[in-house]
Protein backbone atom coordinates (compact mmCIF):
# COMPACT_ATOMS: atom_id res chain seq x y z
CA UNK A 1 0.00 0.00 0.00
CA UNK A 2 1.52 3.37 -0.78
CA UNK A 3 1.09 6.05 1.73
CA UNK A 4 2.62 9.66 1.80
CA UNK A 5 6.14 8.63 2.23
CA UNK A 6 5.87 6.82 -0.98
CA UNK A 7 4.96 10.80 -2.74
CA UNK A 8 8.17 12.78 -3.89
CA UNK A 9 8.77 16.26 -3.65
CA UNK A 10 9.56 18.47 -5.80
CA UNK A 11 12.69 19.19 -6.87
CA UNK A 12 13.33 15.81 -7.69
CA UNK A 13 14.34 15.00 -11.30
CA UNK A 14 11.80 12.40 -11.94
CA UNK A 15 8.93 15.15 -11.46
CA UNK A 16 10.46 17.43 -14.01
CA UNK A 17 10.76 14.81 -16.84
CA UNK A 18 8.67 13.50 -19.59
CA UNK A 19 7.53 10.58 -18.73
CA UNK A 20 7.73 7.20 -21.25
CA UNK A 21 4.10 5.99 -22.93
CA UNK A 22 3.24 2.25 -21.21
CA UNK A 23 3.34 -0.45 -23.29
CA UNK A 24 -0.21 -1.76 -23.91
CA UNK A 25 -1.50 -4.58 -23.20
CA UNK A 26 0.01 -3.51 -19.66
CA UNK A 27 2.26 -5.92 -18.01
CA UNK A 28 1.23 -6.88 -14.56
CA UNK A 29 3.76 -4.80 -13.03
CA UNK A 30 2.34 -1.62 -14.79
CA UNK A 31 -1.40 -2.58 -13.78
CA UNK A 32 0.02 -3.18 -9.94
CA UNK A 33 1.46 0.58 -10.29
CA UNK A 34 -1.54 1.72 -11.77
CA UNK A 35 -4.01 -0.35 -8.92
CA UNK A 36 -1.94 1.40 -6.04
CA UNK A 37 -2.15 5.04 -7.87
CA UNK A 38 -5.67 4.63 -7.46
CA UNK A 39 -5.66 2.55 -4.13
CA UNK A 40 -4.25 5.70 -2.79
CA UNK A 41 -6.12 8.21 -4.09
CA UNK A 42 -9.09 6.28 -2.40
CA UNK A 43 -7.33 5.58 1.08
CA UNK A 44 -6.43 9.18 1.12
CA UNK A 45 -10.59 10.32 1.02
CA UNK A 46 -11.13 8.35 4.31
CA UNK A 47 -10.91 10.04 7.10
CA UNK A 48 -10.11 6.42 9.20
CA UNK A 49 -7.60 5.72 7.03
CA UNK A 50 -5.93 8.90 6.64
CA UNK A 51 -5.05 9.18 10.52
CA UNK A 52 -4.22 5.46 10.82
CA UNK A 53 -1.47 5.32 8.20
CA UNK A 54 -1.29 9.09 7.84
CA UNK A 55 -2.14 10.11 4.47
CA UNK A 56 -2.21 13.38 2.85
CA UNK A 57 -5.74 13.70 0.93
CA UNK A 58 -5.56 13.96 -2.53
CA UNK A 59 -7.76 14.06 -5.61
CA UNK A 60 -5.79 13.02 -8.28
CA UNK A 61 -1.82 10.52 -8.16
CA UNK A 62 0.10 10.40 -11.54
CA UNK A 63 2.96 7.85 -11.16
CA UNK A 64 5.90 10.54 -11.60
CA UNK A 65 4.64 11.41 -8.10
CA UNK A 66 5.68 8.03 -6.53
CA UNK A 67 9.11 8.34 -8.85
CA UNK A 68 7.97 5.91 -11.69
CA UNK A 69 8.18 8.07 -14.80
CA UNK A 70 5.52 6.22 -17.03
CA UNK A 71 2.37 7.78 -18.22
CA UNK A 72 -0.24 6.52 -15.81
CA UNK A 73 -2.58 8.71 -13.83
CA UNK A 74 -5.72 7.96 -11.46
CA UNK A 75 -8.57 10.58 -10.74
CA UNK A 76 -10.99 9.65 -7.78
CA UNK A 77 -13.38 12.86 -6.78
CA UNK A 78 -17.00 14.29 -7.18
CA UNK A 79 -17.59 17.13 -8.64
CA UNK A 80 -19.74 20.23 -7.18
CA UNK A 81 -23.48 18.08 -8.49
CA UNK A 82 -22.43 15.11 -6.75
CA UNK A 83 -21.22 12.89 -9.75
CA UNK A 84 -18.30 10.53 -9.23
CA UNK A 85 -15.19 10.33 -11.85
CA UNK A 86 -12.95 7.67 -11.18
CA UNK A 87 -10.55 6.55 -13.52
CA UNK A 88 -7.10 5.13 -13.67
CA UNK A 89 -5.60 5.22 -16.73
CA UNK A 90 -2.47 4.31 -18.77
CA UNK A 91 -1.47 6.48 -21.42
CA UNK A 92 -4.40 9.69 -20.81
CA UNK A 93 -3.93 12.41 -23.72
CA UNK A 94 -6.18 15.46 -23.86
CA UNK A 95 -6.92 15.14 -27.73
CA UNK A 96 -9.41 18.57 -27.55
CA UNK A 97 -9.70 21.39 -25.33
CA UNK A 98 -12.23 24.17 -25.02
CA UNK A 99 -10.71 27.81 -25.64
CA UNK A 100 -12.69 29.17 -22.63
CA UNK A 101 -10.45 28.86 -19.70
CA UNK A 102 -11.33 27.90 -15.60
CA UNK A 103 -9.54 28.19 -12.62
CA UNK A 104 -10.07 27.37 -8.65
CA UNK A 105 -10.92 29.93 -6.79
CA UNK A 106 -9.02 28.41 -4.02
CA UNK A 107 -5.80 27.42 -6.52
CA UNK A 108 -4.90 24.14 -6.64
CA UNK A 109 -2.22 21.81 -4.35
CA UNK A 110 -0.57 19.21 -4.80
CA UNK A 111 0.82 15.94 -2.89
CA UNK A 112 4.40 16.65 -3.98
CA UNK A 113 3.90 19.98 -2.88
CA UNK A 114 4.57 20.71 1.32
CA UNK A 115 3.80 24.40 0.48
CA UNK A 116 0.56 26.47 -0.63
CA UNK A 117 1.39 28.36 -3.75
CA UNK A 118 -1.12 31.36 -4.01
CA UNK A 119 -2.20 31.78 -7.08
CA UNK A 120 -4.73 30.96 -9.45
CA UNK A 121 -3.91 28.14 -12.07
CA UNK A 122 -5.17 28.71 -15.62
CA UNK A 123 -7.07 25.32 -17.25
CA UNK A 124 -9.16 24.41 -20.13
CA UNK A 125 -12.62 24.36 -18.95
CA UNK A 126 -13.90 21.87 -20.73
CA UNK A 127 -11.28 18.78 -22.33
CA UNK A 128 -11.97 15.39 -24.36
CA UNK A 129 -9.38 13.07 -22.52
CA UNK A 130 -8.43 9.22 -23.80
CA UNK A 131 -6.56 6.65 -22.24
CA UNK A 132 -6.52 3.04 -21.72
CA UNK A 133 -8.49 1.23 -18.22
CA UNK A 134 -6.62 -1.11 -15.67
CA UNK A 135 -8.64 -3.61 -18.12
CA UNK A 136 -7.25 -2.32 -21.17
CA UNK A 137 -10.23 -1.16 -22.10
CA UNK A 138 -10.61 2.45 -24.21
CA UNK A 139 -12.19 5.27 -22.90
CA UNK A 140 -13.01 8.84 -24.36
CA UNK A 141 -13.79 11.28 -21.24
CA UNK A 142 -15.43 14.60 -21.94
CA UNK A 143 -14.49 16.66 -18.87
CA UNK A 144 -15.42 19.98 -17.34
CA UNK A 145 -15.65 21.91 -14.00
CA UNK A 146 -13.20 20.17 -11.39
CA UNK A 147 -12.59 16.96 -13.19
CA UNK A 148 -11.66 18.53 -15.93
CA UNK A 149 -8.72 20.66 -14.17
CA UNK A 150 -7.73 17.54 -12.05
CA UNK A 151 -7.14 15.86 -14.89
CA UNK A 152 -4.87 18.73 -16.77
CA UNK A 153 -2.87 18.80 -13.14
CA UNK A 154 -2.29 15.03 -13.46
CA UNK A 155 -1.76 14.82 -17.36
CA UNK A 156 1.00 18.21 -16.83
CA UNK A 157 2.55 15.51 -14.38
CA UNK A 158 3.30 13.45 -17.29
CA UNK A 159 4.80 16.35 -19.14
CA UNK A 160 7.57 17.49 -16.53
CA UNK A 161 5.00 20.07 -15.40
CA UNK A 162 3.91 21.80 -12.05
CA UNK A 163 0.65 23.17 -11.41
CA UNK A 164 2.43 26.44 -10.46
CA UNK A 165 4.50 26.77 -13.96
CA UNK A 166 1.43 27.97 -14.99
CA UNK A 167 0.59 30.91 -12.42
CA UNK A 168 1.32 34.83 -13.43
CA UNK A 169 4.35 35.74 -11.95
CA UNK A 170 3.74 39.27 -11.87
CA UNK A 171 0.09 38.78 -10.66
CA UNK A 172 -0.89 35.38 -9.40
CA UNK A 173 -4.45 36.37 -8.61
CA UNK A 174 -5.05 38.22 -11.81
CA UNK A 175 -7.93 36.10 -13.35
CA UNK A 176 -7.39 34.33 -16.44
CA UNK A 177 -8.98 36.50 -19.89
CA UNK A 178 -11.82 34.33 -21.04
CA UNK A 179 -12.59 31.56 -17.72
CA UNK A 180 -14.85 30.87 -15.36
CA UNK A 181 -14.39 30.35 -11.76
CA UNK A 182 -15.13 26.92 -10.16
CA UNK A 183 -15.50 26.40 -6.18
CA UNK A 184 -13.89 23.93 -5.09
Amino acid sequence: MLTTKDIIKEGEPTLRKVAEAVPLPASEEDKQILASLMEYVQNSQNPELVQQYNLRPGIGLAAPQINISKRMIAVHLTDGKGKLYSYALFNPKIISHSVEKAYLTAGEGCLSVDRVVPGYVPRYARITVTGTTLEGEEVKLRLKGLAAICFQHEIDHLNGIMFYDHINKEDPFSIPPNSIAIER
